[in-house]
């Protein structure tokens, strides 16, 4: 059974799999996005002032949006703000367009080159502002003002963490299905700031961050055997975890960082082991017969889910973080993998197998209230963003075949896809904002 486990792994390393599709859309809050004002329109490297006023917002309202919390309005038919507007806003017009919520702002060229843009927030029926940032940036940066304004409006009326300038990581492929080159590669959510962390020399696959996003953890293969190494997102210094020359693989970092959870393969068995970070110290905490795996730590570090197949399946097990009190938490049809804790706490995504087919879904730490998201056939790999309500995951593009990342809402709504320019797979989000 381990030489069959094992192998299926070194075959996702070598091989390729995959897919994606869609929910039900239920969209939370009706905004309004209005163009930005400008006080003078003026010429800069990027453009004038009122085409990026413009672009600001249209990015704004496709953030929001896409986080599955919120409808934009469509305001084309309607009159945009004035500059004295921006900080006295006409209510009883965007109440009376539907909205309940605006936004509005400016972007003001300066002396220096450079650009002031202002974003406000405000509640269109209770006629106040709920908050205001205003960020000095270049020109050619107008993108990363508009995610810091969505950012600010997402925070503000649903009180959860920056979702629009967070980092992924992922194993990015390209070459035949049969020869696949696999590196680690990070890139902002919105698919730009692309960089890669390896060279693709060798197979890799399920990168993890660190919980201040200045580490990868990720499992490679050299010489026929997986072993865990440690990236460093700044330095690009790689080197392997432990160097006792055992197979390890599946990493994670535990909360507060100071440990990593992986899976050993020794005397015929596949246990889960806890490493200090300070000193290498190992602690063997999985010890039944079978395959123990694809570990995650509950947010307060107290609580370990993952992946057995003790039971005569893969099934969802969860453990006290000093291995005692195991138990069995998926009962649903077929196999259950891959889980991953949310931030909140709330909820254990997992990958349901059934038959050739896989489905994300979402279940409690007590194995009730399990629910699908995703509709594909091939949907695997979720991986929680800040806040613990939106699930990215591998999925494919069911236009393109291209294996691709993805990402579903809790709230539901149609999912959004993840600018990547090959194909791509093991997707991990950084809850560390950028």
């Amino acid at each position: 059974m381990l030489r069959l486990a094992l192998s299926a792994l070194v075959a996702a390393l070598l091989g390729s799999p995959v897919a994606a599709q869609t929910g039900e859309a239920r969209p939370v809050l009706i905004v309004a996005v209005p163009p930005l004002a400008t006080p003078k329109d003026e010429q800069t490297p990027a453009g004038t002032t009122w085409a990026i006023a413009n672009q600001i917002a249209d990015l704004v309202a496709k953030d929001l949006q896409g986080s599955g919390r919120f409808l934009p309005l469509d305001v084309k038919s309607l009159r945009s703000p004035s500059f004295p507007e921006v900080t006295s806003p006409n209510y009883r017009l965007w109440r009376g367009a539907g909205a309940r919520a605006l936004v509005s702002g400016f972007v003001q060229a300066r002396e220096d080159g450079r650009l002031t843009v202002g974003c406000y927030l405000y509640d269109a029926h209770r006629e106040r502002e709920l908050t205001r940032k205003g960020f000095v940036i270049a020109p050619t940066d107008w993108q990363r003002a508009a995610h810091k304004c969505a950012d600010a409006v997402y925070t503000e009326l649903t009180g959860e963490p920056a979702l629009f300038q967070t980092r992924i990581a992922y194993v990015e492929e390209s070459g035949p299905p049969t020869a696949r080159t696999k590196r680690i590669t990070v890139q902002d959510i919105d698919g730009n700031g692309r960089k890669y962390l390896t060279l693709g020399d060798a197979p890799v696959m399920t990168p993890v961050w660190s919980p201040k996003g200045d580490q990868i953890a990720y499992t490679s293969l050299v010489a026929g055997q997986l072993h865990v190494r440690l990236l460093d997102t700044s330095t690009g210094d790689n080197r392997p975890l432990r160097e006792d020359g055992n197979i390890s693989f599946a990493p994670v970092f535990s909360p507060d960082g100071n440990q990593m959870l992986f899976s050993t393969a020794l005397g015929g068995n596949t246990d889960l082991q806890l490493m200090d970070m300070t000193t290498g110290l190992l602690r063997r905490l999985t010890s039944m017969p079978g395959i123990d795996t694809s570990a995650s730590f509950s947010p307060d570090g107290r609580q370990i889910a993952f992946e057995s197949d003790r039971s005569g399946s893969q099934q969802i097990y969860v453990m006290n973080v000093n291995g005692s009190e195991q138990r069995r938490v998926s009962f649903g049809p077929g196999a259950s993998a891959s889980p991953r804790w949310s931030p909140d706490g709330e909820h254990i995504a997992f990958t349901r197998i059934v038959g050739p087919v896989r489905r994300v879904g979402v279940i409690k730490p007590d194995g009730s209230g399990e629910r699908i998201l995703t509709t594909g056939t091939g949907d695997q790999a979720p991986s929680w963003g800040p806040g613990g309500q939106h699930v990215l995951f591998q999925g494919r593009d069911p236009r393109s075949g291209k294996t691709g990342l993805f990402i579903a809402s809790l709230a539901g709504g149609d999912l959004r896809e993840i600018s990547t320019p090959l194909h791509a797979a093991d997707p991990a989000w950084s809850r560390a904002e950028e």
